[in-house]
């Protein structure tokens, strides 16, 4: 038995919890995993495994990461229901590309041929936006982890939000990294922020994708909770991207961009809310 409960991406379910000593009914909040499907033009594009929350959003910034869109004008119409989005474009940018079929994209993140595609044409978009010092760095990690609502009542999501140097601006949950940062790369579509001088903040792993989605936001800055691959700091260097991950405590790694993470202040962390506590990496 399950029973939904609204909007906020979470599902009651009646589970067994063992104790350490015996079996027992337990109703537990558990994050919803539905398919969300995306149809441009009255073509089927994409179906985005998510948790079914601010499905606009979404919806916007996954097309502009695709290339479909470039601005909110390239949106005719966008009809949603429950498990579905119907998107009219208009102009040059809002023209379906072939595909061959439909593609499923699952809660990590896995992409279709386009985006390999778009990740050759990058150009370099640094040394731009904010220079960091160490304390912001645990300052705006905090906020995070604070943000991080759904998480700590399910322990089923990543979190990842946009900053300015004075703080966090907007803050988004749902089972895949990559569906966090579309959705914040569509807040700032459809709210038209410039996001030259601001932050990307994640809980989830730094993958070259993840730099690509940073880049094509015109994102200069990321910063994680968990860490960076190889191919993700060649790629940062490259389009020169600031990668700071593994914020923990006191202590991060720079993976990128050394030269604008500033050291001249001590830190004077705060104790992080989930000390103690893991964040699972997809």
């Amino acid at each position: 038995m399950e029973t939904p409960v609204g909007r906020e991406g979470i599902e009651r379910l009646n589970l067994q919890r063992f104790d350490g000593k015996r079996f027992s009914d337990a109703p537990e909040e558990v994050v919803r995993e539905m398919l969300l499907e995306i149809v441009v033009e009255g073509r089927p594009f994409a179906a985005i495994a998510c948790a079914g929350i601010h499905l606009r959003e979404l919806t916007a910034g996954f097309l502009k990461q695709e290339g479909l869109i470039d601005s909110p004008a390239g949106i005719r119409d966008m009809r949603i229901s429950s498990d579905r989005v119907e998107v009219f474009t208009c102009g040059s940018a809002g023209s379906v590309p072939p595909m061959p079929a439909v593609q499923t994209i699952g809660s990590s993140g896995s992409r279709g041929r386009r985006g390999f595609e778009m990740e050759r044409k990058q150009k370099t978009i640094g040394p731009f936006g904010p220079k960091l010092d160490v304390q912001l760095i645990f300052q705006l990690m905090d906020e995070l982890l604070a943000a991080t609502v759904i998480h700590e009542r399910t322990r089923g999501t990543h979190c990842s939000a946009l900053a300015s140097t004075r703080g966090i601006l907007a803050a988004r949950e749902d089972i895949g990294r990559h569906n966090t940062i579309d959705m914040l790369c569509g807040w700032a579509l459809l709210e038209g922020v410039d996001l030259a001088d601001k932050i990307l903040l994640t809980t989830g792993r730094v993958s070259s994708e993840i730099v690509s989605k940073a880049q094509r936001m015109g994102v200069c800055v990321i910063v994680s909770h968990s860490a960076a691959t190889s191919r993700a700091v060649r790629l940062a260097e490259s389009l020169g991207i600031v990668v700071v991950g593994y914020v923990r405590g006191k202590t991060f790694i720079v993976y990128a961009g050394a030269q604008r993470v500033k050291s001249d202040e001590t830190p004077k962390a705060k104790g992080q809310r989930r000390k103690g506590k893991k964040v699972k990496s997809e």
